[in-house]
């Protein structure tokens, strides 16, 4: 009988390696240090490479603690992170980093059933630590995400640990399974278990903007966009990209800004105009407190140590 099983096409680049299916096209970048580029029928679902996330927009309660004070080591290590591609297995045999000259022994014939992909990322923090994401891509086009965290003694505690994914244009809208309204972990008392439509992308306006947005216990979210960022492309039928757990359920938030451009402003008319989502999946959320906004510390439950080791998965369909 006749061999149809799906197969991956490999394209070993100077500065990145591709790998194709039907439907679906991974770039993972050498030079730029992680998954570069996703397309899908066609079209693109990145502005940037993906990258792990430390910090999350401060809270009044955050500041009334002084708690940025004592992590503000996570915004320079979610800002300065320096990563680069540590293994590639391709259907599960280790291959030497395919860097020139080496690739030059590949003829763009190659093809699998799987590739993976190891990207470490070390930290600008003391004493020094690291992140490791893999990607996992499989014959269909399905792509699991594992991110490691590696903690050590006497770092601080961290606002968040997650991936972000920077989409290109607005997202119409996103529906995801999971609680009801914006959770975190010491505020989802309140949140119903079901499946929500969100129309744009809504951002809650308090008078100094901070970090909102989130959604704990979530089994899957998907983005639905209507547009790209070719002015001459056609969209008829809205396209989208869904995120499912794998074993545990992740927390995410989809916002038209990063936590950084959050942090900047002192005022809502200081964000800039709303031109792309920004997709963060998260691991590990902390807590937003409320006991006062003057100096009560987020109980002890909804802390993320710093000193010990986080990891979570996902998949990308």
């Amino acid at each position: 009988m006749e061999n149809t099983q799906n197969k991956l096409n490999l394209i070993f680049g100077d500065v990145g390696l591709g790998v194709h299916g039907p439907d679906h096209e991974y770039l993972f970048s050498y030079d730029k240090k992680g998954l570069e580029s996703i397309r899908i029928d066609g079209r693109e679902w990145l502005l940037e490479h993906v990258k792990p996330i430390f910090w999350r927009a401060t809270t009044d309660n955050d500041r009334g603690a002084g708690f940025p004070q004592k992590v503000a080591s996570w915004l320079g290590a979610d800002l300065f992170q320096t990563g680069s591609v540590k293994t590639i297995w391709v259907d599960q045999q280790i291959l030497e980093l395919p860097l020139p000259p080496v690739n030059n022994k590949y003829n763009g014939d190659e093809s699998a059933q799987e590739v993976a992909i190891l990207y470490e990322y070390q930290l600008p923090v003391q004493p020094q630590t690291k992140v490791e994401i893999l990607y996992q891509v499989n014959a269909i086009g399905q792509l699991k995400v594992k991110a490691h965290y590696f903690g050590q003694k006497g770092l601080p505690e961290l606002p968040v640990f997650g991936v972000r994914f920077m989409i290109p244009t607005l997202t119409n809208r996103f529906i995801y399974t999971g609680l009801s309204g914006e959770t975190y972990p010491d505020r989802k008392q309140g949140g119903q278990f079901g499946t929500y439509h969100v129309q744009g992308i809504p951002v809650t306006p308090y008078l100094i903007p901070q970090d909102n947005g989130v959604h704990m216990e979530t089994q899957t979210v998907t983005l639905e966009r209507t547009s790209t960022k070719n002015n001459v492309e056609p969209v008829v039928h809205p396209f989208e990209l869904t995120v499912r757990k794998t074993k545990q359920p992740f927390a995410f938030s989809c916002l038209p800004y990063t936590a950084a451009e959050l942090e900047n402003a002192t005022h809502q008319e200081e964000l800039p105009l709303p031109r792309k989502t920004v997709l963060s999946i998260l691991g590990s959320v902390r807590g937003v407190g409320g006991i006062d906004s003057w100096g009560a510390e987020v109980l002890p439950d909804y802390r993320i140590s710093g000193e010990i080791d986080h990891e979570f998965e996902f998949m990308l369909e």
